[in-house]
């Protein structure tokens, strides 16, 4: 699975499979263009291929023309994937001056701060 090489446009696609937990290239084409016509349906079906090259989704046949499609990544798995890649090329594969930053730059509510001690204390 390519999940550091997915561009912006397909995880938009992947985050809406998520959330739907499937989808069919018409859904599909309606969340990217909110309509659906030859061009645009070529657009997301290519979008689509892409997915599939770089394993990140699958293809369910329903019908001769019809297929549903669902990620085979979680979000999570998706997010570890990224922040790894990005710890490995920005941070020599260390993610704490990831984390640091993110946290300094945004700050944590007094739940994120509990949930993060509870997940420090676990691991």
């Amino acid at each position: 699975m390519q999940l550091d090489q997915v561009t912006d446009a397909e995880l938009s696609i992947l985050q809406f499979l998520w959330e739907r937990g499937e989808a069919s290239t018409r859904e599909i084409t309606i969340f990217l263009y909110n309509e659906v016509n030859g061009p645009k349906m070529s657009s997301a079906q290519k979008f689509i291929e892409r997915l599939e090259g770089k394993g990140c989704i699958e293809r369910r046949r329903i019908k001769k023309r019809i297929h549903r499609f669902r990620a085979l990544a979680t979000q999570e798995e998706f997010l570890r994937a990224r922040l790894q890649s990005l710890a490995d090329r920005v941070c020599d594969g260390t993610l704490v001056p990831l984390a640091t930053s993110l946290v300094r730059t945004k700050g944590l509510s007094r739940k994120e701060r509990e949930e993060l001690r509870k997940l420090i204390n676990d691991l």
